[in-house]
């Protein structure tokens, strides 16, 4: 479910699949990813994550693996929507703090762009609980690449 329009003349990986272009990727699928908000000028973004029973550890909480991972899916689309079609972003380091327990639930993931240079991309975020609290940070480092097609 989204709950903004999607420019039909924005192209690249991040808005092909915001538009249905092509399919989601099975990571973000798995974690229940969903656009709310994204302004590529200023370089935000809010998505949402549904992190259900099967992501919890023993003792009844999102594992901080998963946690990692919805923060990696909050922080690289921040960089990867503002990008020409011809360009990805892959993270090169990821540096989460788990502040707090997580729940299963809906989980709601901020990013923004720190700094970018011509190659290299700081990013920041958080994850918010489903009780409104933060339970995750991270910092984020990218690398913008040109994506090279199969026969270039």
């Amino acid at each position: 479910m989204r709950t903004m329009e999607i420019p039909a003349q924005r192209q690249g990986l991040f808005w092909d699949v915001q538009a249905g272009r092509t399919a989601p990727p099975p990571a973000a699928v798995l974690l229940g990813w969903e656009l709310v908000d994204v302004n590529p000028e200023l370089g935000t973004i809010e998505v949402a994550f549904q992190a259900g029973d099967q992501f919890t550890n023993p003792v009844g909480v999102i594992q901080g693996g998963f946690l990692a991972a919805m923060l990696d899916d909050t922080l690289g689309p921040a960089l990867v929507a503002t990008l020409p079609e011809d360009q990805f972003a892959p993270t090169v380091d990821l540096h989460v703090q788990f502040l707090r327990p997580a729940r299963p639930g809906r989980i709601v993931g901020r990013g923004r762009i720190v700094q970018r240079g011509r190659d290299m991309c700081f990013l920041a975020g958080e994850l918010i609980g489903t009780d409104g609290k933060p339970v995750a940070v991270a910092t984020a480092t990218a690398r913008i690449q040109t994506i090279r097609h199969q026969g270039s």
